[in-house]
């Protein structure tokens, strides 16, 4: 076995104690994200809409670059390039 390094046994009890009893999974985000996005371009509060996928944008990388892909392909399908 590898032993850690100081830095990474930091960055795993940081991800447990971050964790919340109503997170949802990547799949359960995925599934959601286009109502998400379609609310953030449509200029309303999907945030608020969909805090839990919110919150997993905010703590997962990989959904959020999903999500940044996501909106660029729409605002390009619409000619929107803001």
């Amino acid at each position: 076995m590898i032993p850690m390094q100081p830095g990474q046994v930091a960055s795993m009890v940081r991800m447990v104690t971050g964790t919340r009893p109503d997170e949802i999974g990547c799949d359960e985000c995925f599934e959601q994200l286009d109502r998400f996005a379609d609310l953030h371009l449509a200029g309303k509060s999907a945030a608020e809409a969909l805090p839990l996928v919110q919150d997993h944008l905010d703590r997962c990388g990989d959904c959020r670059e999903e999500f940044e892909l996501l909106l660029a392909s729409l605002r390009f399908e619409t000619g929107d390039q803001l």
